[in-house]
């Protein structure tokens, strides 16, 4: 070989790069790590979405397979996906098809699937051949106004297709339907949450974008899980929340029931989300089989389509409280780990409550700035040719005939430009126009059309040059979503008794709580129940089993304390925010997850206090008419097991509750329309363990109903309301009952008969106080005292609740004036500080 001529080794040699392998290791792993991390495992903040749920999306977008739509098979989606979008295997693509259409998995399913698409016990969905789909009504609006540019587009995988880098996105679906994922060196566990309260938080944030978390969390209460449950403590909310990162107790909703021979049983109707049903039952199972778990005689599940029901059956002699424990230490509670990483900017960062909605709201400015832009210039663009359109027509004779006139559409577009002063896009649109466009009546609609396009184009710009007028859009459309697709909560929080607990991040307000014979409580704003006038029906307040009962309905301040008085002289403490919040139509969280209730044990009475005083007393009557009075500082220490407040004799229980200073009198009435009045002095204090005095001399067959308080001596101008089964009351002065000894008979208060039916409840009232009242089968209604009529003794009244026949009041409260005043005054300094803002 010449020496002219370069060895060709020498030019390979001179083309490799020597690097130390330990290098060229860490940057190759890098690269693959950032590829899983923003190709694969982790959701984007902004639409809160993997590329495989955001591709199997815009292929079905694009396939024509929306919510109006029939169903397609999976696998032709799949297909598609894979073929066009996704290039990663069928098998990852089914799977998130199948977990977007659960309704255990997702809060609100992006896929409306038809068949088999797996179950709560792990069962795997049919095969893609077997099952349809379509995209469901929420899941278009990620992808609304996908069309009009308003985000950016890049090439698929083989360089054919264009692909939206993000969805448009018009709710914050990364918070309203969570995501999980596994990447290299990271993972993200967002939990799902109520889409009213995060659309809520958000146009907070944009009202106020100072807001803090603690704001937010006023709107946002915590995660909502598909499989509704309980979450245990609010203070691993509150960390998620403030940085991202929480461990929250999710424990499963169950009640003790009573069964047949004594014997009792817990129906577990909940589970924690992602618990898997059937491994649930097997370990609950084994634990029996091997001693672990003692007295369970049977273990079935009963499940349906309705929903989830395990019932775990114990013996006669078991200790049901045991079993409840032992079930809740190993088995109906999880922990749900929050970590709130998602990609910003394309890269996983861990984003607290604020920090996530304030990129939400960002993304959502770009695509309506966007939208308006593109709307903008299609309206421009329509107004010119409607503006050449109508010169066309003024002009129509002229125009024909250089039309007529020339010899090809060239050239007329050429003459129209010339002589009428067309442009290009004019006079290419009216070369095309028919000759009945020309007529007077389409002049008119012309006319109209380019009104309209003005007015648009107005809309439009003042959008796009005011930033305020904009974010008012983004408002108002969340507002819209917010009324189409907004549903109740399903996990309710509960406190864990012992745990510390942010109290400040609980706003104060007035609530009514409703409980039900079979233990069922609930509270709800009282805001949600507008004054009606005297005999009306009143609204649905609480959807009750057909065998059970409303017993009690009270009216009390978030952050009161709650002593809850039982039929067998027991009480418990609470505090009101510790009862679920729930809707009108909602039956209620079983109260055996709040309060240690033993089987046989109901609320019959509740005290609203924070702390007694010195002077003052519980005074208690029994269904017997027994009376007592315990110094308040008697129950500051009350255990979550719950204290004896009265010992009770054979047959009797405890009706009715109220707290007295010493210096009151006392009023009992009873079902049969009797009451008695004598001086609180009369029932000398003593202790909890006492059973107390006759305090009525009852006739044959009437019992307690109810226990008054009064000023003594006359000192009280209120009236004694009294309420009946059937719906009836009436209102009569205090003073008309003169004080008596205890242990008389007392006086006539009101007939009782057919159309009264018995007695329900007394109270004493002022004017300006209002009522609420509801009935055994959830009917409620709130009224103003002043409606009913004071009349005397002795008289039929006047029907305050209209109740049906298989109907009966159940409860009666009653809200006084300064707590009306109270509200009235908290409202006009909200609207005084929103007008200063």
């Amino acid at each position: 070989m010449s020496s002219d001529v370069p060895d060709p080794t020498d030019v390979e040699a001179r083309a490799v790069e020597n690097v130390r392998i330990e290098d060229e290791m860490e940057q190759s792993y890098i690269d693959y790590a950032m590829s899983v991390i923003a190709g694969r495992a982790l959701p984007d903040v902004r639409d809160g979405l993997k590329p495989v749920h955001r591709r199997i999306l815009y292929a079905m977008h694009e396939m024509g397979v929306t919510s109006g739509s029939s169903h397609r098979k999976s696998s032709s989606i799949v297909g598609e996906t894979m073929g066009d979008y996704h290039p990663h295997g069928d098998s990852a693509i089914y799977d998130t098809l199948v977990r977007m259409a659960q309704d255990f998995s997702m809060r609100y399913p992006l896929v409306d699937g038809q068949g088999n698409f797996g179950s709560m016990d792990g069962d795997p969905a049919a095969a893609p051949r077997y099952t349809e789909a379509r995209m469901a009504a929420v899941s278009e609006e990620l992808l609304s106004d996908i069309e009009k540019d308003t985000v950016d587009f890049q090439a698929n995988y083989d360089d054919r297709l264009q692909e939206p880098g993000v969805l448009p996105a018009a709710f914050p679906n990364l918070l309203v339907n969570g995501s999980s994922g596994i990447a290299v060196g990271m993972s993200t566990n967002i939990p799902p949450h109520n889409l009213g309260e995060i659309i809520d938080a958000t146009i907070e944030l944009i009202d106020d974008p100072d807001a803090t978390v603690e704001d937010l969390m006023d709107h946002v209460k915590g995660p909502d899980f598909p499989t509704a449950a309980n979450i245990v403590g609010r203070d691993a909310i509150y960390s998620a929340y403030k940085t991202g990162r929480g461990r929250i107790r999710v424990r499963a909703e169950f009640e003790v029931e009573e069964w047949k021979n004594g014997r009792e049983r817990i129906v577990i109707t909940e589970l924690p989300y992602q618990a898997n049903k059937a491994r649930m039952v097997e370990r609950i199972a084994e634990d029996v089989t091997e001693g672990d778990i003692e007295g369970v005689t049977d273990l079935r599940d009963e499940s349906d389509r309705d929903g989830v029901r395990i019932v775990v059956e114990c013996n006669r002699g078991a200790n049901v409280e045991v079993v409840k424990n032992k079930l809740l230490e190993n088995h109906l509670e999880k922990t749900f780990g929050v970590i709130n990483l998602a990609l910003v900017d394309g890269q996983p960062q861990v984003l607290s409550l604020k920090e996530t909605l304030e990129e939400y709201v960002t993304h959502r400015r770009e695509v309506v700035r966007r939208r308006s832009e593109y709307d903008l210039a299609e309206a421009e663009d329509r107004a010119h040719i409607l503006e050449g359109r109508l010169k066309a027509v003024e002009n129509a004779e002229d125009v024909v005939d250089l039309i007529r006139n020339s010899e090809d559409r060239t050239a007329a577009k050429d003459g129209l430009r010339e002589e009428f002063g067309f442009s290009v896009e004019q006079a290419e649109h009216i070369v095309r126009m028919q000759l009945g466009s020309l007529t007077s009546m389409e002049t008119v609609e012309i006319e109209e059309e380019y009104d309209e396009v003005t007015v648009d184009i107005e809309r439009l710009t003042e959008i796009l040059e005011s930033e305020q007028e904009l974010l008012a859009v983004i408002k108002d459309e969340l507002g819209e979503i917010r009324a189409e697709y907004a549903d109740d909560r399903r996990t309710s929080i509960i406190e864990d008794h012992g745990t510390v607990t942010h109290e400040d991040l609980i706003p104060e307000e007035e609530v009514f709580v409703v409980m039900t014979e079979d233990d069922y409580v609930k509270r709800m704003p009282i805001e949600n129940f507008d004054p009606q006038g005297r005999g009306g029906k009143g609204i649905i307040g609480a959807d009750v089993k057909d065998d059970d009962r409303v017993s009690t309905v009270f009216r009390a301040n978030t952050h009161d304390y709650l002593l809850c008085f039982t039929n067998r002289g027991k009480v418990y403490r609470l505090k009101t925010y510790e009862i679920p919040e729930m809707g009108r139509t909602a039956r209620g969280k079983s109260a055996v997850n709040i309060l240690d209730l033993e089987a046989d044990e109901e609320i019959t009475a509740i005290v609203d206090t924070d702390a007694f005083g010195d002077e003052e007393y519980v005074t208690m009557v029994t269904r017997n008419g027994y009376v007592k009075r315990t110094a308040g500082d008697a129950f500051d220490n009350i255990r979550s097991t719950g204290i004896i407040a009265a010992d009770l004799e054979e047959g009797d229980e405890l009706v009715d509750v109220d707290v007295t200073n010493g210096t009151r009198d006392l009023v009992i009435a009873t079902e049969g329309g009797m009451t008695i009045r004598f001086d609180e002095d009369e029932v000398r204090s003593m202790g909890r363990n006492a059973r107390g005095v006759n305090g009525i001399d009852l006739q044959e067959g009437d019992a307690v109903a109810g226990l008054v308080a009064t000023g003594g001596n006359g000192h009280d101008d209120r009236a004694l309301l009294t309420v009946t089964q059937n719906g009836y009351g009436k209102r009569t002065l205090l003073s008309e009952y003169r004080t008596q000894s205890r242990y008389g008979k007392g006086l006539i208060d009101i007939k009782t008969g057919d159309r009264n039916g018995s007695v329900t409840a007394a109270k004493a009232v002022s004017a300006d106080d209002q009522l609420v009242m509801m009935s055994e089968r959830g009917q409620i209604i709130r009224t103003r005292v002043d409606e009913i009529s004071t009349v005397g003794r002795n008289t039929m009244g006047v029907i305050v609740m209209e109740v049906d026949a298989d109907d009966a009041v159940a409860s009666v409260d009653v809200i006084p004036a300064e707590s009306l005043e109270s509200g009235a005054e908290n409202e006009s300094t909200d609207e005084s500080a929103d007008e200063e803002t």
